[in-house]
């Protein structure tokens, strides 16, 4: 499951970036928790959670079977 997430996550890195923002794997669990952490403008942005619950965590729920939650790490 770790590489079909990591496609995903490049997948969705250009969006990301073209606002100054940036998304890193950090890691998936067993359990179908997704670790990533938030760099660039996304750092500290009020909006990160939305962009991570609404965007990256539902475009991989839909794409990657097995994800069950995406959380940002430090």
């Amino acid at each position: 499951m770790k590489e079909e997430v990591k496609k995903v996550i490049q997948d969705i890195r250009p969006s990301l970036q073209a606002d100054g923002g940036d998304v890193e794997l950090v890691d998936v669990t067993d359990d179908g928790i997704v670790q990533v952490k938030l760099l660039g403008a996304c750092h500290g942005c009020p909006m990160s959670q939305m962009t991570l619950k609404l965007g990256i965590e539902k475009h991989l729920q839909k794409i990657v079977p097995g994800v069950k939650s995406v959380v940002s790490v430090q």
